[in-house]
């Protein structure tokens, strides 16, 4: 039985109380959690993941990220923290933190190698991500960041009926194919009674070397097409650029302006919708 009242996110979880199964650590108290998702991998999902982190710490926001990806972890490497390990202190499991304080919890972390394969079936996977949730000590966050694995399989049902999610922030790219998978992972999402944050869609276009202008790789018309008849909101759009693609090289630390640049419209955008969800959660309780 879940335990509402005890719950970090009670005041804002859209959950029945009948039907979360959330169980609180009482020793966690994180005020927002954000899910990232995308209907397909490949499009850049962790790495949003990571950056959209990146931006909360650095406005002062205490943040954490919970790699539920759990057979292709990539949030260690990412944050550069990928040769640490998550460390149990007198039975209780403590996330690793990064060097821009982050605090971090994967399975990479928990094993001997990262390129040890997880060969596990999905129930074992799903109370992996459960535990990440549950049994970690992340002390007390202001937002806790979901890298979620792409698709609508067993992790991502999880997450969404065990974890109380504010929100949740869709990855995708401007081709045709993509945009009917990643539909698909947003009607899921609306199943679930989860509100969605906004769209980031990623390598959208590229910046012409010589005159800066920006070049449409695919046909923009479709994108928008597809955020409208899905009624979403773009919360930005990303280049395909080096500095974007290989944060895992410290790249990001040599052209953080220039990545900052990028990502602060789309995290203050991210924080607005957010807020405004919340608000409206707020007149429909009062009424």
């Amino acid at each position: 039985m879940s335990n509402c009242s005890s719950c970090p996110s009670s005041k804002s979880c859209n959950k029945e109380k009948s039907t979360c199964g959330v169980k609180n650590n009482p020793k966690n108290k994180i005020s927002k959690i954000i899910g990232v998702m995308s209907g397909k991998g490949g499009v850049g999902k962790s790495t949003t993941s990571a950056l959209i982190a990146k931006n909360l710490r650095k406005q002062g926001y205490k943040v954490g990220i919970l790699d539920a990806d759990i057979t292709g972890p990539s949030i260690p490497r990412l944050l550069g923290v990928s040769n640490s390990r998550a460390k149990t202190i007198n039975g209780e499991l403590h996330p690793v933190i990064s060097e821009d304080n982050i605090k971090v919890m994967s399975l990479n972390l928990l094993i001997e190698s990262e390129d040890q394969p997880v060969i596990w079936r999905g129930a074992m996977i799903s109370n992996a991500v459960k535990q990440f949730y549950t049994d970690v000590i992340w002390g007390e966050l202001d937002y806790l960041v979901i890298d979620m694995p792409p698709g609508t399989g067993d992790v991502a049902l999880t997450v969404m009926q065990s974890i109380p999610i504010n929100g949740i922030v869709m990855i995708s790219v401007p081709q045709d194919m993509v945009s009917m998978i990643v539909s698909k992972a947003v009607n899921m999402v609306r199943k679930m009674n989860i509100d969605i944050i906004g769209v980031v869609e990623n390598m959208s276009y590229i910046i012409c070397p010589d005159c800066g202008k920006k070049i449409q790789i695919f046909n923009g018309q479709n994108s928008r097409d597809f955020l409208d008849e899905l009624s979403l909101n773009l919360l930005g759009s990303l280049p395909m650029n080096s500095e974007i693609g290989n944060v895992t090289l410290g790249i990001y630390e040599e052209n953080s302006d220039n990545v900052e640049g990028l990502f602060n419209p789309i995290v203050k955008n991210m924080l607005d919708s957010l807020n405004e969800i919340e608000n409206k959660k707020c007149i429909v309780t009062t009424l």
